[in-house]
């Protein structure tokens, strides 16, 4: 049993604040939470916050792990005018150029800093067509020897081989799904990764693709992972192709419920927004993704009812992620204040609270027991109804001294509890053979 003693309690939703606080973990869950709460427990271990502030796991709510080693890229990438050029110039060829080592390396430094920013858990979207069969467990065997909490699946595509690579694709996000049912039944739910159905885009995912992945959904119990919208042209040729707006193509493939999670969104249709908004779905913004890939900014962001934050492969940074989703905002005019993106970065607890069949994102008897420990000295008061405001105008990675996820203390006082340096050191050897493997493709 582990008690967290002397801690400020700082809830997202509803907002709350609570000093002097005790934290009483027992297992992978809160037991107790109260002034005093650790004293009709035993503990085994017992941390002295000092009044550091104690909030729950921040979520990553869109990731791409497979590109965790894509930072200061030297290989020879042709001109990349518009958005279709970058994925073909880029992501696809790196994404081709994966190997099992590579993704393993690429997948334990994202954990890493994940946790060491205070990201509790990430929601990711994988790609590794030349090693695509168990490359899921790759990234699982990286989320388990760090602590990361995650979720993870394949994103089916047709754009290298056609109707074989989508079924491989769907088969390895069934396969992955099975798995990590049989983790969950074997642990009675403690297992520290879940799993969705991903596809690419609409745009490489043909009508045979959509209803192996609704068979697989239905198969699962899962729900599909999907870039949406990204960009104008993933809209055009779904009109072009299809006859239709991008989420009534979908949703007429049975692919759109309470767990599907589509991602960018930015040129989405206000009926597409009511099909999402009626079953119940997940649309996570990516502001810096966005702006880096120049694809442009929505202004129907307010109304969305589920709208979650994440970073598209630009790290697991969420402090960073929040502050560039409210200031775009503010930029682009937009009626939202630090509240509304406190609630948004709240929401992806909701989505692991659907896949994991526990409760997360407050600190409370019977939820998860996965926490973010700041060590921030506020400079103006720190009330309920200004957090949000700490958080954009304040807060950082910085200020994260301690993170625990199911239960376990995976950093402590900024410290791993085993050496980094030989990861990290491989991963700049992975990185360079990745690299080196980009320029050796064909083009």
């Amino acid at each position: 049993m582990l008690v967290l003693k002397n801690a400020t309690v700082v809830e997202f939703q509803p907002a709350s604040i609570q000093s002097g606080v005790d934290i009483v973990i027992d297992g992978s869950k809160i037991a107790a939470v109260g002034v005093g709460a650790a004293a009709n427990y035993q503990a085994d271990r017992v941390l002295d916050m000092q009044g550091k502030l104690v909030m729950p796991g921040i979520v990553c709510s869109h990731n791409h792990f497979y590109s965790g080693l894509a930072r200061g890229i030297t290989a020879n990438i042709a001109p990349s005018p518009d958005f279709v050029s970058v994925l073909r110039n880029l992501w696809w060829r790196l994404d081709l150029a994966i190997d099992e080592e590579i993704l393993y390396y690429s997948g334990m430094v994202c954990s890493l800093e994940a946790i060491r920013c205070g990201t509790t858990a990430v929601i990711d979207h994988h790609a590794s067509p030349a090693f695509l069969k168990g490359s899921l467990k790759t990234l699982k065997k990286a989320f388990e020897e760090t602590g990361l909490r995650g979720i993870t699946c394949y994103e089916t595509t047709d754009r290298n081989d056609g109707l074989k690579e989508v079924e491989a694709g769907v088969q390895e996000n069934v396969d992955f799904a099975k798995l990590c049912e049989s983790d969950k039944q074997a642990t009675g739910g403690n297992h520290l990764v879940e799993a969705m159905i991903g596809g690419h885009a609409p745009v490489t995912m043909p009508d045979s693709a959509l209803k192996l992945m609704a068979d697989a959904v239905r198969e699962t119990g899962r729900g599909v992972h999907v870039h949406v919208a990204e960009d104008r042209y993933d809209v055009s040729h779904s009109h072009h192709m299809y006859g239709k707006d991008v989420i009534v193509r979908l949703n007429d493939a049975g692919l759109i419920n309470d767990k599907a999670l589509l991602v960018h969104g930015v040129y989405l249709s206000d009926a597409d927004i009511e099909i999402i908004n009626a079953k119940d779905a997940f649309l996570a913004h990516n502001a810096r993704s966005n702006m880096n890939n120049n694809v442009g900014y929505s202004s129907k962001l307010p109304m969305y009812k589920n709208l979650v934050l994440g970073t598209d492969g630009m790290g697991s940074d969420m402090w960073e992620e929040m502050k560039f989703a409210f200031f775009k905002h503010k930029d682009a005019a937009g009626p939202m204040w630090p509240d509304s993106y406190l609630r948004f970065l709240f929401n992806g607890n909701e989505i692991l609270k659907r896949y994991f069949a526990a409760d997360f994102g407050r600190v409370a008897p019977g939820c998860k027991a996965d926490l973010t420990v700041l060590d921030y000295q506020a400079p103006t008061p720190l009330v309920p109804g200004n957090i949000g405001g700490h958080i954009a105008f304040g807060m950082d990675s910085r200020d994260v001294t301690t993170v625990i996820i199911n239960g376990k203390v995976v950093l402590e006082n900024r410290q791993f509890a085993f050496d980094v340096s030989p990861i990290y050191a491989n991963a700049r050897k992975a990185a360079q053979r990745l690299w080196d493997n980009m320029d050796k493709l064909p083009r």
